[in-house]
């Protein structure tokens, strides 16, 4: 199947192989994501678009944080307040902000469940949103008053979130792998907060004394891999094909990443909370064979797709799954090694946070938000008049010039906090800044600017 090329082209009937999912409203250059994604004809799409908008402002807030924090993150200074402060804006604000925007989109599409309490949700998005900004801020600038209240507004957008999807799940059409995921992935959310609370507390009482730092790593590993990856791993068993139009591929491994991963992330963080040798290394290898099975999973998917070119999205996509496998390669060196050397857990963190989660998902909104912002602006007129492809509502060329900046970006990082050189931080928080500033433009583009030519 190929891409038109033309600015405005009527959709021609379907040809060639079969999409790996119903169309189902799809859109047309868009083949097969309609029946994974796509709403309820008069559905709204507030829920989500919202959070996704504000999602991508904390990106930017981020990627510039990277530039300001570039000297403390050359010395391995992951305890500095900036630098945490900087790494909220990417798990709250970019990761979390777009998962809960992904969830309200994917409850009633995917699993047949659609959303308990609506309102409740743009309710949650009030108080979390603002409570990430004043978080931060309070985190970079040691304010009790701005982490408190900031604190408080996050736990009751979380609060509303889980409560949400708790009364929404049981009612779903589909109890599959990706409702286990959904379910695993806010319990394992739940624990990430209240580990949060006790390490805010610590900061004006500092009652954990010297286990302050196990209980910052166990925060760390639930938060990113019991939530944010467990995240992943659903979601992507129901995306990735859709978007590869992929036929024939094994999808068991997904079942079996997830079978490995919520023992190893207890277990793992069992260990990293009480110091037990053999709890972190029994953890982390459960962790790394759940890793090892959703690359497993992704590669079954790249391998069976029909369309055997990939866009810009999907080369995102797959550069952060590279990125994650070095950066799993790099996880038993950095428990070996504990807390002795900074610099390469910093190294770890950022490859972990930057380099996999954030990119990927930089990867799956080049594929989700312009089908959104076609469906909001041009559903209504199919077979009425002649309307754009999807992906005529963004540059191509623009996608691929980001993607080169953001691959210059990590492997900066990667140099300048290996070798303790601010300037190389710097300068590849820059080039990650240019990337991100380049990808807001396209999702803004998609949204609200005038189609162009589809590019390849």
């Amino acid at each position: 199947m190929t891409t038109p090329t033309t600015h405005l082209t009527t959709p021609p009937a379907p040809t060639g192989p079969r999409p790996a999912m119903p169309i189902g409203g799809g859109a047309p250059g868009f083949p097969g994501l309609g029946g994974g994604l796509a709403p309820a004809p008069g559905a709204s799409l507030r829920l989500p678009g919202e959070h996704f908008a504000a999602a991508l402002a904390f990106l930017v807030l981020g990627a510039a944080g990277i530039v300001w924090v570039a000297p403390q993150l050359a010395e391995g200074r992951y305890l500095s307040p900036h630098v945490a402060g900087v790494t909220h804006l990417f798990t709250l604000g970019w990761l979390t902000t777009t998962i809960f925007g992904a969830i309200y989109q994917l409850l009633p599409v995917a699993l047949g469940a659609p959303v308990r309490w609506e309102r409740a949700g743009h309710v949650s998005f009030a108080a979390f949103v603002p409570g990430v900004a004043l978080f931060a801020l309070g985190v970079m600038r040691s304010s009790i008053v701005l982490h408190h209240v900031g604190i408080a507004l996050i736990t009751t957008g979380i609060v509303l979130l889980v409560t949400n999807v708790a009364l929404s799940l049981p009612k779903a059409r589909a109890r599959d792998v990706i409702w286990s995921a959904m379910a695993i992935a806010v319990s394992f959310l739940t624990l990430t907060l209240v580990l949060g609370v006790l390490l805010v507390h610590n900061l004006h009482t500092g009652f954990l004394r010297g286990a302050r730092l196990h209980v910052l790593a166990t925060h760390l590993h639930v938060a990113l891999l019991g939530w944010v990856f467990v995240m992943i791993v659903g979601m992507s068993h129901r995306l990735l094909p859709m978007f590869l139009v992929a036929h024939g591929a094994n999808t068991r491994w997904t079942r079996r990443a997830l079978a490995l991963l919520v023992p190893g992330v207890l277990t793992l963080a069992a260990g990293l909370a009480s110091d037990a040798g053999v709890l972190d290394w029994v953890g982390g290898a459960l962790v790394e064979g759940g890793v090892v099975c959703f690359l497993i999973q992704a590669r079954s998917f790249f391998r069976s797709r029909v369309r055997r070119r990939l866009d810009a999205g999907l080369r995102h996509a797959a550069l952060a799954l590279l990125v994650l496998a070095a950066d799993a390669l790099l996880a038993p060196v950095v428990l070996a090694l504990g807390f002795a050397h900074p610099r390469l857990g910093t190294t770890y963190v950022a490859l972990g946070v930057v380099g996999a989660f954030a990119l990927y998902v930089v990867g799956i909104f080049y594929k989700i938000v312009p089908f959104l912002a076609w469906i909001t602006r041009y559903r209504s007129a199919m077979g009425r008049e002649r309307v754009p492809t999807v992906a005529q509502l963004y540059s191509a060329r623009i996608a691929h010039v980001d993607l080169a900046l953001y691959a210059a970006g990590i492997a900066g990082l990667v140099v300048g906090i290996g070798t303790a050189q601010p300037v190389a931080v710097r300068g590849a928080g820059i080039c990650l800044l240019a990337a991100v500033l380049l990808f807001v433009s396209q999702m803004m583009h998609a949204a609200w600017g005038t189609p162009q030519g589809a590019q390849t």
